[in-house]
């Protein structure tokens, strides 16, 4: 037996091996829908980790930062997996999330490029592979396994990330369906969680922020576990349009830009 330690200072004894789910589980069926990641001594891991000695856990939620980060992080390999699936031959490069949803970095064959028409379609094939509720399943790897495997996918760019950045026993990769990433984690224990995504932008960015690198697509979106959720933010992503300065202040003629004179300065 193991015992658990939870944020109020209670203690409960566990079968060695169990879950973060389980855990939730336990205390009640509520709880463990609910929940999305848990701490573990301070580190964040997926619900289906074992935990194989004593520790301390915390249970996070969609409310708490770690939940969004993990719901986050799982989207941005979502919208890979739907990418990968649109554009065969397309390189991937980073993509994590970020304060406000997730990016992921993308070089399309032959000079093709992805414009704002095709968010419906990505956001559609996204959607439909959520609804498979595949399962993220965690594997440790070699790093001679790992660039055998990424250069047998053509991926040039994983490829010089694990050469140049990685070191052999640190590595793991995340699979869901017919994808396979790089990453540290945490992610959610399947798809199935992701009701609501939502593309919201695409624009430029070098390879590691090297501008003699190539050029990469970088796209950006939002994912939330309920549709109602999305509705609410897209609203008041609207409402804030509506209160920027910038554009109150055209057009109530109290300022203007201008390139000639200079950035910042009053006309």
């Amino acid at each position: 037996m193991i015992n658990i330690t939870f944020p109020d200072g209670s203690v409960r004894s566990y079968e060695q091996g169990i879950t973060g789910l389980q855990i939730a589980e336990s205390i009640s069926p509520a709880l463990a829908r609910s929940v999305l990641c848990c701490g573990v001594n301070g580190e964040t891991v997926e619900l289906n980790r074992p935990i194989n000695e004593d520790a301390k856990i915390e249970l996070y939620k969609w409310d708490d930062e770690e939940g969004k980060h993990t719901f986050w992080h799982t989207s941005a390999h979502l919208l890979a997996e739907a990418l990968q699936e649109l554009y065969p031959g397309i390189q991937f490069g980073f993509g994590p999330a970020i304060e406000n949803g997730f990016f992921y970095d993308v070089l399309l064959p032959g000079g093709e490029s992805i414009k704002e028409a095709d968010f419906p379609k990505i956001e559609q094939k996204m959607k439909e592979l959520a609804s498979k509720k595949e399962p993220v399943v965690r594997r440790e790897v070699a790093k001679a396994d790992a660039l055998r495997e990424f250069a047998a996918g053509g991926q040039t760019y994983k490829c010089e990330h694990i050469e140049q950045d990685l070191e052999d026993g640190s590595i793991s990769t995340y699979m869901q369906g017919s994808f396979t990433d790089l990453c540290r984690g945490p992610h959610l224990v399947d798809t199935g969680e992701i009701k609501a995504v939502k593309l919201t932008s695409v624009a430029g960015a070098f390879w590691r922020g090297d501008a003699t690198r190539e050029q990469m697509q970088r796209l950006y979106g939002i994912s939330f576990p309920k549709k109602k959720m999305l509705d609410e933010y897209l609203v008041m992503l609207e409402e804030a349009k509506k209160r920027d300065h910038r554009k109150i202040g055209k057009e109530m003629e109290l300022f203007m830009f201008s390139d000639k004179v200079g950035k910042g300065l009053p006309i």
